[in-house]
């Protein structure tokens, strides 16, 4: 399936699911949320969408990357701002890691859409690896996690040691795979 194609079947798909939840809603009214678009962050996170769907739209699904990362920095806004506390926008020293993962979602989107799946998959695999491991190793040092509880000083050590594995084994992965082609 050539990509444009692919591109108009996703956006196909989306328009066809937001026209059933809108009928459910308006039938089942306690089915329907409402999010609020008087808070500025909702609007970060809809500048998110709207770039995707215009990217859908021209066929072009690159487009999916630099939405997805508006769209994931508007969610992260979006949580700060209805905690208001001033540890919540503290956050941001460990909250930037999660850009990266945002940037792996919309390769692995980009990837669907396009139709180059296999080779973006690995790269946005990698991403949201890398992403999830610096997250849970700055949150932990900075305090704002207490995923590790007791052993919340040896966890970004740990961490830091399995994505030395985690690379090296890719690393040796990947070295394997050329020389068998």
């Amino acid at each position: 399936m050539e990509r444009k194609n692919r591109t108009q079947l996703a956006l196909g798909v989306i328009l066809i699911l937001a026209a059933a939840w809108l009928i459910v809603s308006r039938i089942y009214p306690d089915l329907a949320f409402s999010l609020s678009f008087t808070s500025w962050p909702m609007w970060v996170i809809f500048s998110g969408a709207v770039i995707l769907f215009v990217g859908m739209l021209v066929g072009a699904p690159g487009m999916a990357v630099p939405a997805c990362i508006v769209a994931g920095v508007g969610g992260i806004l979006y949580i700060q701002n209805a905690q208001n506390t001033p540890e919540s926008y503290a956050s941001w020293n460990y909250m930037w890691t999660l850009i990266f993962g945002f940037v792996g979602v919309g390769v692995l989107l980009s990837g669907l859409l396009g139709g180059t799946l296999r080779k973006d998959a690995a790269h946005g695999l990698n991403l949201l690896v890398v992403s999830a491991i610096l997250f849970a190793i700055f949150g932990t040092m900075f305090g704002g996690l207490t995923l590790f509880g007791q052993y919340a000083e040896y966890a970004p050590i740990a961490l830091l040691f399995l994505l030395g594995i985690w690379l090296i084994v890719r690393g040796l992965l990947r070295r394997k795979s050329k020389l068998e082609e």
